[in-house]
């Protein structure tokens, strides 16, 4: 499961976020999970709770923010929307599509008392 490897680097993130800037309790973390980024959201929010424990973070909640798939079709030169890796372009059928968006995953803010 690399949801709990990715709970951690969340937390290093916070932890930083919370030593450099002189942050207090962390009430809410809202990250950016793309829809192509092979990230299953509920596991990483079990991982994130059992990681968090400890930490400034811990009790914090986990806000979501999803980012649609996108991709560029080599055959038909467009932009298309992608639920998911390798599926064919929607336009021309193709699957010479690669991937330009919806694989990103980053802490965007955290929300302190």
């Amino acid at each position: 499961m690399h949801e709990m490897s990715l709970a951690e680097g969340i937390r290093s993130i916070v932890d930083d976020a919370v030593s450099t800037q002189q942050l207090g309790r962390v009430k809410t973390v809202v990250v950016e999970i793309g829809e192509l980024s092979a990230v299953e959201v509920d596991a990483l929010s079990f991982c994130f709770d059992a990681v968090m424990r400890g930490s400034a973070a811990e009790g914090a909640r986990m806000e979501v923010v999803r980012v649609a798939g996108s991709g560029w079709c080599m055959q038909c030169a467009q932009t298309v929307a992608v639920s998911r890796q390798y599926d064919p372009c929607p336009q021309c059928g193709s699957y010479q599509v690669q991937p330009t968006g919806g694989t990103e995953m980053r802490v965007l803010e955290l929300e302190v008392e």
